[in-house]
């Protein structure tokens, strides 16, 4: 087994960093791979921006729910979806022509496929230098007060953010859903019951067993009583309909 398919399956959340800062070097190899990552049709519809404000850390580190990790973390990156920067070399007329193709739906899937795709090289490449990540969905928390900060434009987005640094801790790895229940061939395979079941009773082992936040709780008891409740999520609609997202 190669080097990087060890340090793949060697992934786990790190939400614990030591007062260590990243130095210039590696901020901008984990840059570089993040670059380098596949994108449809040459697209490269993401943009990242490193935060170094103090006042804005603490600001994303109070909203987006994840206070210590942020605080604590030796750099921290924001993942953005960016559709902005194809419009600066377009023509007035070519720009009207343009928007109208972004409003189709297919082409903001394909753009955040793209920024995951950046976001999990940046990943890889950080774990490799043995350096701890989290990724940080939070900080959607943030919006819309996050735009007057990051002074984003319309079409930009920010999606995630990348909290990494020496690691200050070695948490256990939490279990996945088991192969048979995410791979198929040729044809989805709906007798899923069992295999679910299967992963629910090995995930409540774990966090029974865990040296830190344990609790009695399943995978399916979690993910359905996050996705079953009322959600104020109608703001984020707006929000990205304000950005100049107006879905077909």
């Amino acid at each position: 087994m190669n080097d990087v398919i060890k340090t793949i399956l060697n992934h786990r959340s790190i939400r614990k960093f030591k007062d260590i800062p990243l130095s210039r070097e590696q901020i901008d190899t984990i840059v570089r791979a993040a670059r380098m990552a596949p994108t449809s049709s040459n697209l490269q519809p993401f943009t990242i921006i490193g935060v170094t404000d103090p006042d804005l850390k603490k600001f994303l580190a109070k909203r987006s729910g994840n206070e210590d990790t942020i605080n604590q973390c030796g750099y921290l990156f924001i993942f953005c979806l960016d559709l902005y920067r194809i419009m600066v070399s377009a023509s007035a007329e070519e720009k009207v022509k343009m928007r109208n193709t972004l409003s189709f739906s297919y082409f903001n899937q394909t753009a955040v496929l793209s920024v995951g795709i950046a976001l999990q090289n940046a990943n890889l490449a950080a774990e490799s230098m043995g350096l701890g990540t989290v990724i940080i969905g939070g900080i959607n928390g943030a919006l819309p007060d996050l735009d007057e900060w990051l002074d984003l434009p319309e079409y930009v987005i920010p999606l995630a953010g990348l909290a990494l640094g020496v690691p200050d801790e070695q948490p256990e790895q939490k279990p996945r859903l088991p192969q048979d229940a995410i791979f198929f061939e040729n044809k989805y395979d709906r007798d899923l019951r069992e295999k679910v079941e299967r992963y629910d009773k090995e995930i409540e082992e774990y966090y029974q067993a865990r040296t830190s936040n344990r609790k009695n709780e399943n995978w399916s008891k979690k993910i359905i009583g996050m996705l079953a409740r009322d959600l104020p999520l109608g703001f984020y609609s707006e929000y990205i309909r304000r950005k100049g997202f107006i879905f077909k």
